[in-house]
């Protein structure tokens, strides 16, 4: 069933009223809370879905499905939110892996790209990662900074030309870079229990950037990119203050009142995940959301803390 969520801004809740709008990736952690705010907003909601069954038990009957591409051309959606992709962070990257990861996102927003194009949406949303800046110790990225290297920046790059290629049919495009996103499980789902039973701890060095977002921002984020005609191009979804690694499994623990003394060694991770671990776990970027401040968008949870402590359903200082 959909989760009550708090809804849109009421002048972006009036802008998405009775707007035919494709969402894929329905079902996904960002998406199964995207469409309960759609829905209040009074837009008219269709999810591109594989699994129809899985899809129906997630999302309850009230979202319209379909199936496949002409299927959904078919809706004339004139907004589209592209969250299709399979978990980068899920399995390691074998090569069947990587091809995956690559078709649930480039292949697939390429095909969204052909069936559309007889009618294209006025605006499409389409996410991509903080990963597109690869990573680095020191330097700082905003949209302005081009694609970094390594296996996640050039999915990244991909996924986005992809995209953007939906301009040339005369669609607002907004290329959506999302950090890691702090909300009920998720990221913080599966650290819980080894935090919580003082098993916790820094990665590697800890030195690594971790580029942050709380969900309800994500939200926000999709909702004034729909909304604002003035909003185009790359948009990083991350808060405005990103953290070290240490300082973000410290911060963890003190929500959760736990020490966190067990670091993981580098060289475990590297054995188990190869080059997984070393672009997503032991490397970072500190990556600032420039384009959402300059718009004047107000984060709700532009804070650590008080972020983890609302992701988790606690209080801040809640002991």
């Amino acid at each position: 069933m959909l989760e009550s969520n708090p809804g849109f801004a009421p002048e972006i809740a009036t802008h998405l009223s009775k707007v035919p709008i494709l969402v894929t990736g329905g079902t996904g952690f960002i998406g199964s809370r995207l469409l309960p705010m759609l829905e209040q907003a009074g837009a008219e909601m269709t999810v591109l879905t594989r699994d129809p069954g899985r899809a129906r038990r997630v999302l309850g009957e009230s979202v319209r499905l379909v199936t496949d591409l002409p299927s959904a051309a078919a809706t004339n959606p004139r907004a589209v939110v592209n969250l299709a992709g399979a978990g980068i962070a899920d399995r390691p990257w074998t090569e069947g892996r990587r091809r995956l990861l690559l078709d649930s996102r480039v292949a697939l927003t390429r095909g969204l790209r052909d069936a559309l194009k007889g009618s294209p949406p006025d605006v499409i949303v389409s996410a991509s990662a903080v990963g597109y800046y690869g990573t680095h110790a020191d330097q700082t990225f905003t949209e302005d900074d081009g694609p970094g290297s390594g296996f996640a920046a050039d999915l990244c790059r991909q996924w986005e030309q992809e995209a953007e290629a939906f301009a040339d049919l005369g669609s607002r495009v907004l290329r959506l870079r999302i950090g890691l996103v702090l909300g009920p499980g998720g990221l913080l789902g599966r650290m819980k229990l080894p935090f919580s039973l003082g098993l916790g701890g820094r990665i590697g060095h800890g030195r690594q950037w971790m580029s942050w977002v709380h969900l309800d921002d994500v939200l926000g984020l999709i909702g004034r990119c729909l909304a604002d005609d003035a909003m185009t191009g790359a948009v990083n979804a991350t808060a405005p203050e990103p953290v070290t690694n240490a300082d973000f499994t410290a911060t963890l623990g003190k929500v959760l009142h736990r020490p966190t003394i067990f670091p993981v060694p580098a060289f475990v991770l590297r054995t188990l995940l190869g080059d997984m671990a070393e672009e997503l776990l032991l490397s970072g970027a500190r990556v600032l959301p420039q384009r959402a401040l300059d718009s004047g968008y107000a984060f709700a949870w532009p804070a650590l803390e008080a972020a983890m402590a609302a992701a988790l359903g606690r209080s801040a200082g809640q002991p």
